[in-house]
């Protein structure tokens, strides 16, 4: 192999890493390779981490993917997770998700579920956990309560979108960049804002 295809080669994993969606659209003289580079980095992943890999996904290897005992995660068919993600178990994530760059997701106790389809647009982090905010003692030594999150199928989170702990995403509903989902949202409608309120449902 040429030191300029060896290049190459780097160069294109470093493309996947970051629009990992043309994973699915190589061709056959790239196929073959990347599809042994995920083979290999998911062989590693399941034994270093509690994770269970479904058929025909791609994980960035540059994503931060933390599964110990007691914190599963679990990834459905023909889903993507993208560079510098950040996903503590315990996790759910179903069939043809799509984790963009950048998005952290963290299951506390009761965990994170993310049904089929569901598209997290980059910067989006969710987290299944809230502190206390008594003022009798520091935030750090608050009681940490977790009650999970729950995001339908064919649901889309725009870039920077925040979800609380608690909420649950109705299918089928989207939210517009730069939200904060503190309540939950009802299927088919769009929602956006600080805290996110309801702007309309999907059109038919």
């Amino acid at each position: 192999m040429t030191d300029r295809l060896l290049k190459y080669r780097e160069q294109h994993k470093q493309r996947l890493n970051y629009m990992p969606w043309l994973y699915w659209r190589l061709k056959d003289q790239h196929k073959q390779w990347a599809v042994q580079w995920q083979q290999e980095y998911q062989a590693y992943l399941m034994d270093m981490e509690t994770v269970e890999i479904g058929e025909n996904v791609f994980i960035s290897p540059q994503a931060h993917i933390f599964a110990e005992r007691g914190r599963k995660i679990t990834i459905g068919d023909n889903t993507f997770i993208a560079a510098d993600s950040v996903l503590h178990g315990p996790l759910t994530i179903g069939n043809e998700v799509a984790i963009n760059h950048h998005c952290i997701l963290d299951g506390g106790r009761a965990g994170i579920i993310l049904h089929d389809q569901v598209r997290l647009a980059a910067y989006s982090h969710l987290y299944a956990f809230n502190h206390g905010m008594a003022s009798d003692s520091p935030i750090y030594q608050q009681s940490v309560t977790s009650k999970g999150i729950e995001i339908g199928q064919d649901v889309w989170l725009g870039a920077h979108t925040g979800v609380r702990d608690g909420v649950k995403i109705g299918n089928h509903a989207v939210v517009g960049m730069h939200s904060m989902v503190t309540k939950n949202v009802e299927p088919y409608t769009i929602v956006a804002g600080n805290p996110a309120k309801f702007i309309k449902f999907r059109p038919d």
